[in-house]
């Protein structure tokens, strides 16, 4: 029997722990995808307790609990810090097969040194050894992103945000760090929520134009590009309920957004036309820039209605949206190439059905400008598992090629979670290890290590372009 979690976890062949150990270990981490608070950068912050890094908005946690029977109390409640992690650490131990399994004991290991099995009754000790190393400065944010071997940082950023907080960061010469905003125009598109006009409103005073058009939104948004492009900016994010392309006249689009400045809300038709204009607008943007567009889509978002009104979005309720055809995602990056005017992409679906039609998709938009153009996304939220992410890159490597994949990105708000790249990286090189091991790929250690330290971090560097 193997040892919990050794320095081979997940790695079942020769082949696979020299790929790890001697390529893949020793690269740095490139965050290319996140949702921290670039704020808690600039000040340095530092933790009072193991709760609030673990718990505090991570629905991923949360979901488990309450599979466990916790009551909310002690998940987003006003339960005490204590214990809300001891829920944690009893739910845990049950948390058997599940990534969160590995993901906490190699945070754990990483960051505090603790080797044991964090449960019900070992929590008073991980508590305590926790706690006790936060209070140490080597445990503040910054110094928690330079243990990790990051590079580089883009966060998601909102047009109309300020980007103080990434001023300050870039102008601070003692944190050697970068941290880039991305650029997450969401707000701007989802016609048919109830805050959208007075989103407008807001957009209309930070951009300096009067919105009353979809070409002037059009125009406050150029505006705000420029504005984050000054700040480092070149890559963008979209979150994508459907993909649906439903080309529509300008004044087709025109007409949708003048109905819903009267406080109307378009037909479900109408939204799909207002997004697929908006898509292809800033998708037109984003190529004349050389940004990258990212396109998150396959999710079914806020399911539970009691659950929603008392505690708002993004806590835990979400789920795979079946609808995301092949056929709609190439309709839509096919009408970007047709005017020679398609950005760098990456695709991610929630479902991983998925995995086999962007696999196609991909190889149809490929350009000898660009090493692996249009890329698929690494597994993403329910699908970054052992599993998943095994499915992912052997689909990918099936249908395109595996190569000149990107790789991993946390995605997540915690600062600890670039432990994930260890996780990847270990399933990346048995993988491929184990390809080796089968006789199916020649013992080329060579070409092996640009393949695997590609993958980990070289890869991601080339396609996005930064200065590292």
């Amino acid at each position: 029997m193997k040892p919990f979690m050794d320095k081979d976890f997940l790695l079942s062949t020769e082949t696979a722990r020299k790929l790890y150990h001697e390529y893949a270990a020793v690269m740095p981490v490139l965050d290319y995808h996140c949702h921290i608070n670039p704020k808690e950068i600039a000040q340095d912050r530092k933790f009072e307790n193991i709760t609030q890094v673990w718990l505090g908005g991570d629905h991923y946690k949360w979901r488990q609990m309450r599979s466990n029977g916790v009551d909310e109390y002690y998940i987003t409640g006003d339960a005490s810090p204590r214990e809300k992690f001891q829920k944690w650490a009893e739910t845990l131990e049950k948390a058997i097969g599940n990534p969160l399994y590995h993901w906490s004991h190699l945070e754990l290991r990483k960051y505090f040194g603790y080797t044991g099995c964090l449960n019900g009754e070992t929590a008073e000790e991980v508590w305590n050894l926790c706690n006790a190393r936060l209070q140490e400065d080597g445990m503040s944010v910054r110094n928690i992103i330079r243990q990790s071997g990051v590079t580089l940082i883009c966060t998601t950023d909102d047009p109309v945000d300020t980007l103080e907080w990434h001023e300050k960061i870039a102008a601070d010469p003692s944190f050697e760090v970068q941290v880039l905003p991305a650029w997450r125009p969401d707000k701007a598109m989802n016609i048919e929520k109830p805050e959208y006009k007075t989103y407008l409103e807001t957009l209309s005073k930070v951009s300096g134009v009067n919105i009353t058009s979809f070409a002037s939104l059009m125009d406050a948004l150029r505006n705000r590009m420029d504005y984050f492009a000054a700040h480092g900016c070149s890559v963008s994010d979209h979150a994508l309920d459907y993909v649906m392309y439903a080309p529509a006249t300008d004044a087709e689009i025109e007409a949708v957004f003048a109905k819903r400045m009267t406080g109307e809300i378009p037909t479900m038709a109408e939204q799909l036309q207002f997004k697929t204009a908006f898509m292809t607008a800033v998708g037109r943007e984003y190529h004349a820039r050389k940004w990258v567009m990212q396109l998150h889509y396959g999710c079914k978002r806020d399911n539970n209605t009691l659950r929603f009104q008392q505690l708002g979005p993004d806590t835990g309720y979400d789920c795979i949206n079946n609808y995301a055809p092949s056929s709609q995602m190439a309709d839509f990056l096919n009408a970007l190439i047709s005017t020679d005017q398609l950005p760098k992409t990456i695709l991610y679906s929630l479902n991983p059905n998925d995995n086999a039609s962007i696999g196609t998709i991909l190889g149809c938009f490929q350009d000898a400008d660009t090493i692996g153009k249009i890329q698929q996304g690494s597994a993403w939220w329910f699908n970054d598992h052992k599993v998943g992410m095994t499915e992912q890159m052997t689909t990918l490597a099936n249908l395109g090629l595996l190569g000149n994949f990107i790789g991993m990105l946390t995605d997540s708000r915690s600062f600890l979670s670039y432990t994930r790249h260890e996780y990847f990286r270990r399933i990346l090189c048995e993988l491929i290890g184990g390809w080796v091991e089968n006789g199916e790929y020649p013992a080329d250690y060579k070409v092996l290590k640009e393949i695997v330290q590609g993958i980990s971090y070289n890869n991601a560097v080339r396609y996005f372009g930064f200065n590292l």
